[in-house]
């Protein structure tokens, strides 16, 4: 950090303390050539990330449209709302983490099937048959067998 005094690029921090709600850092620096004060905001830079649909079409990620989908798969089962948000957390988790700023539509949900396959293969079934598009029963029946000579 440059001093705005003399342009010195070293400098000491005398004092740091979240503001925002912790969305940033102030941070209260000495020069250690001019020996002036001066005060700095850090804050973490979020990088958009694009959802790239089957069509091509390009949106942002929206975590609620994502945890919707998977209420909606779940629906009247007796999974606790916390285990889905935590499945929505490491879906998202593994997202950024790729450090892609963009990714496909496939990907995110080839990631809600893994997760609803470990918590309820009823729902499961009813994720995959929409995400999937199953043209006939056959193609469906096809998913079921491969979940049951999966056990």
């Amino acid at each position: 950090m440059n001093c705005p005094f003399c342009g010195c690029p070293d400098s000491k921090v005398l004092d740091s303390r979240p503001v925002e709600e912790g969305g940033s850092i102030r941070r209260r620096r000495e020069c250690l050539e001019c020996a002036k004060r001066f005060t700095t905001y850090e804050r973490i830079e979020a990088v958009p990330l694009v959802v790239v649909k089957k069509d091509g079409r390009r949106e942002m990620f929206d975590r609620g449209k994502l945890l919707a989908g998977i209420i909606k798969a779940c629906e009247k089962r007796s999974i606790p709302t916390s285990q889905l948000e935590k499945a929505v957390d490491d879906i998202e988790r593994e997202v950024v983490n790729n450090m892609e700023r963009e990714v496909s539509s496939e990907e995110i949900g080839e990631q809600v099937m893994s997760k609803l396959k470990s918590l309820d293969e009823v729902a499961y079934v009813r994720f995959a048959s929409v995400y999937r598009q199953f043209k006939d029963i056959h193609t469906f029946l096809q998913e079921l067998e491969s979940l049951l000579t999966k056990k």
